[in-house]
């Protein structure tokens, strides 16, 4: 539900509006961060900002009637930007309206501005639980309610009527903290003509100039601002209901390949650019292991020291080989590692990962499959790309470098390929091989996908795409290290090409279906 809080009235453009302190234990905001060249000096609104600021408050009651005339398209827009933004987060909205977006997202704390008197005033009065500010979002005021930073950061059609979009962005960093993430949706550009006719002949307005910028014009922006972008993604190829066939067009044609470009609605997802500086995190490397005994103490000699804080975790799955007696003699030869050792109640290499998270005490969690086919020599650089920023999960990929004979069947390296690409166009990220057992994120954020591991059920036997389609529906930026995968020298694989491949292609099924046709 929308944050609670005290509230005290104060005039802002001359009118009335409802300002909403800062809860206990929300995050100040930093000093120190960047604000851009001119984010802190006042710019003086165009004649065209001017226009649109006059339409808004002329229409601000018909904006209501406009949203009940069109329920079906605001429906849509608002889905995804629930999908994009868990409950219970602190957001900020720049261009918030009437506030029923930043209503519908149940923030912890929100926060919406818009430079129209008379919306701010209808939002405060349909929303009094969220704080609302009337104020052009290109000089935002140093005020209370804005002295702190956000969890997300949302811009819908905002960017259309900015005076200087980049300025702008670059502003909002003195909002943001690590994790913040910055959604900015716009219409596409291909729309342009027929929003146009529609809005004249619809609505009467007089025409006013706005920015038409395309998807990767956006993206530009944020990079120029020193945003990292994490995803693209194109919504809504029909947006009125056409007797049911809207909704299913929406959600099994349009975000296909290609036709996708088509659609109404774009949407950018960034987050800041991180420091360079690395942080000194302690990590757990988890390893799951089953019939794998003669790989259990090169697992532990080949390990490097990357940082000065490293459990071990083994996670043993009712071997039949002498794994579990040779985990715990290992565990006693060498007392001066933190080595801890597990036996899995369930099966599977997803339920040993679970448990193996679930005991680690690390601020990294990382995974080292048993057969060491992913060279342990090769931990640093996750961890390297996971303290440094320049990632928030970090994946593994054996398909990048030439590996050793018989380290991998051609089929299965077809298979692979085919999957990466497929699940590059489900996730909005690119993936080359998701397969690779490694993966590396923070405790924080696995946590996080624990609590909202609901969204997905328990469907993922090989515990790989529970973290990925949780990283993604989460919006946190991947980073992939190639590793020159190795042919295993103990053992047999526990991989079924065929059962296992069934699977798969269940699970490309079962990801359109949670992050494509919701």
């Amino acid at each position: 539900m929308a944050g609670k809080g005290r509230t005290a009235a104060r005039c802002g453009a001359g009118m009335q509006t409802s300002v909403q302190t800062a809860e206990p234990g929300s995050e100040p905001r930093p000093t120190g961060l960047p604000t851009g060249p001119s984010a802190r000096v006042p710019r003086r609104a165009t004649q065209r900002k001017e226009l649109l600021r006059e339409q808004a408050d002329k229409l601000a009651a018909e904006r209501d009637r406009w949203a009940t005339r069109h329920p079906y398209y605001y429906a849509e827009e608002w889905r995804y930007l629930r999908f994009l933004v868990p409950p219970g987060k602190s957001i900020l909205q720049l261009g918030c309206g009437n506030g029923h977006l930043l209503d519908t997202l149940q923030p912890s704390h929100g926060v919406g501005v818009d430079f129209s008197a008379a919306k701010i005033s209808r939002a405060q009065s349909a929303h009094p639980g969220l704080t609302f500010i009337c104020a052009d979002v290109e000089n935002l005021p140093d005020t209370p309610e804005l002295a702190r930073t956000f969890d997300v950061i949302i811009l819908s059609d905002t960017i259309g009527s900015l005076d200087d979009c980049l300025a702008t962005l670059q502003d909002l960093h003195r909002f943001c903290h690590a994790d913040t993430r910055l959604i900015v949706s716009y219409y596409t550009r291909l729309w342009n003509p027929l929003l146009l006719l529609y809005t004249k002949l619809a609505a009467s307005q007089r025409f006013v100039r706005r920015n038409w910028l395309s998807n990767q014009d956006i993206a530009n922006l944020l990079q120029l601002a020193d945003f990292d972008v994490i995803k693209q993604e194109w919504r809504m190829l029909v947006p009125f209901r056409l007797f049911g066939l809207g909704r299913l067009i929406n959600r099994f044609v349009a975000t296909l390949p290609l036709i996708r470009k088509m659609c109404l609605r774009n949407y950018v997802v960034a987050r800041p650019r991180p420091a360079a500086e690395k942080a000194a995190l302690s990590a757990s490397v988890i390893i799951p292991c089953r019939n794998e005994r003669g790989n259990i103490e090169a697992a532990v000699q080949r390990m490097p020291r990357f940082c000065d804080d490293i459990e071990i975790v083994f996670v043993e799955g009712n071997s039949t080989d002498g794994t579990w007696d040779e985990v715990l003699r290992v565990q006693r030869a060498y007392p001066q590692l933190d080595i801890k050792a597990f036996q899995q109640t369930g099966k599977g290499k997803g339920d040993a990962v679970r448990k193996g998270f679930a005991e680690a005490r690390g601020d990294v969690l990382m995974i080292l499959d048993a057969d060491l086919t992913m060279p342990p020599e090769d931990l640093p650089k996750y961890y390297d790309a996971l303290a440094t920023g320049k990632g928030e999960f970090i994946n593994g990929s054996r398909l990048v470098y030439p590996m050793q004979s018989q380290a991998m069947q051609f089929l299965n390296h077809i298979a692979n390929h085919a999957f990466a690409r497929m699940f590059s166009f489900l996730l909005n990220q690119r993936y080359t091989d998701t397969l690779c057992g490694t993966k590396v994120l923070r405790r924080r954020d696995y946590e996080e996908i624990a609590r909202n591991r609901g969204y997905f059920g328990e469907f993922d036997p090989f515990g790989d795409f529970d973290l990925i389609f949780g990283a993604a529906k989460m919006n946190l930026k991947t980073a992939e290290v190639p590793i020159r995968y190795a042919a295993r020298e103990y053992g047999e694989t526990n991989i079924s090409r065929f059962s296992h491949g069934w699977l798969l292609l269940r699970m490309v099924v079962f990801a359109f279906m949670k992050l494509k046709a919701f």
